[in-house]
Order: structure tokens, then sequence, then C-alpha cells
């Protein structure tokens, strides 16, 4: 089954934790991590199956713009199918951290 990833940048770190909370119970998707970006932006990156990463991404998308704490996105992103090649030179991969969560096809 081909694995999707989906990334959300924001800014401020509210919009980020509203983001992957409502990711993950939007979608079967694994969080695989919020991460600092530059100058008070941070992104979320989960994976998932491709419909579920789309359904979480939207839920995604709404939590952090409607975030109270003038929270924003500033970018987003789903690779729908990732090659080996990106993912090998991108940290996209399941951390141990994220493995007890790991949601399976």
């Amino acid at each position: 089954m081909p694995m999707a990833v989906g990334v959300i940048e924001t800014h401020g770190y509210p919009a980020s934790l509203a983001a992957a909370d409502a990711m993950v119970k939007a979608g079967r998707v694994t969080l695989l991590g919020i991460n600092q970006a530059d100058s008070g932006h941070q992104f979320v990156v989960i994976r998932g199956q491709n419909g579920e990463v789309k359904r979480a991404m939207e839920a995604g998308l709404a939590a952090a713009n409607d975030s109270p704490c003038n929270g924003e996105v500033t970018s987003h992103y789903i690779v729908p199918h990732l090659t080996e090649n990106v993912e090998s030179v991108l940290p996209l991969h399941f951390t141990d951290a994220a493995e007890p969560f790991r949601v399976t096809p």
C-alpha cells in the first residue's frame, strides 16, 4: 500500500500542536514529529496511507488556522508516494519514539 507524507508548517507552536492533535484524531496516521524550522516556525510531519493523510491534513490545516493564539499555517504539502531516495535523505522515517504508535495498513 502506498504511504504518503504530510507536512504542515505553522507560525507559532500552539498552532503546530493543534494541527498535530487534529491530524492524529482525524486519520489513521503516525505523527513523526513537530520540529523547529526558523524564527517561530515549526513543522508537523505525519505518515500513513494516502487517503488517511489527506483527511488528516485537512483537519490539521483547519485546527492550526483556528488556533486561538494567533497561529497560522504558512505552508503545507503532501507527498502521495514517497520514494526510497527521498526517505533515505530526509528525516521522514519512523523513529524509535514514533514506532509504538505506528499505524499499519
